[in-house]
């Protein structure tokens, strides 16, 4: 993998490389589309759910909800919700979640540099 020495003596519930680790199961948590879309459009803003679900294009309620619910559970975004009728519901990034929104922009610029080799790789590739 390239990072085996970086792997060395840590706990088996930090090692990506073990089926059962913990570490697999968070990275298989967030490493979605949904969650990266999430995060990235949640940024350094405070949003309710429907402004979450109008800045990601394409998901359901459904889908908008499980994301939401993992991403709490993780420690990445806080919910929090105001006693008014009808109930009021703000999500914002945390201090883990805003740190994870860096590597998530390294991502996207990443796409933006390479999408035209990309494309170009899969005409050929369909050809």
């Amino acid at each position: 993998m390239g990072t085996e020495h970086l792997l060395k003596g840590l706990p088996e519930d930090a090692d990506l490389r073990r089926a059962d680790s913990l570490a697999r199961e968070i990275f298989s948590d967030v490493a979605n589309k949904w969650a990266l879309l999430i995060i990235e459009a949640l940024g350094e803003r405070t949003l309710r759910f429907s402004e979450v679900r109008g800045e990601v294009e394409g998901i359901s309620h459904k889908m908008l909800t499980q994301n939401l619910r993992m991403l709490e559970r993780n420690g990445l975004v806080d919910r929090k919700v105001y006693p008014t009728v009808p109930p009021r519901v703000e999500y914002t990034l945390t201090e883990p979640g805003r740190a994870l929104r860096a590597t998530v922009d390294a991502i996207c610029d990443w796409t933006h540099t390479h999408l035209g080799h990309i494309e170009g790789a899969r005409r050929r590739f369909d050809d």
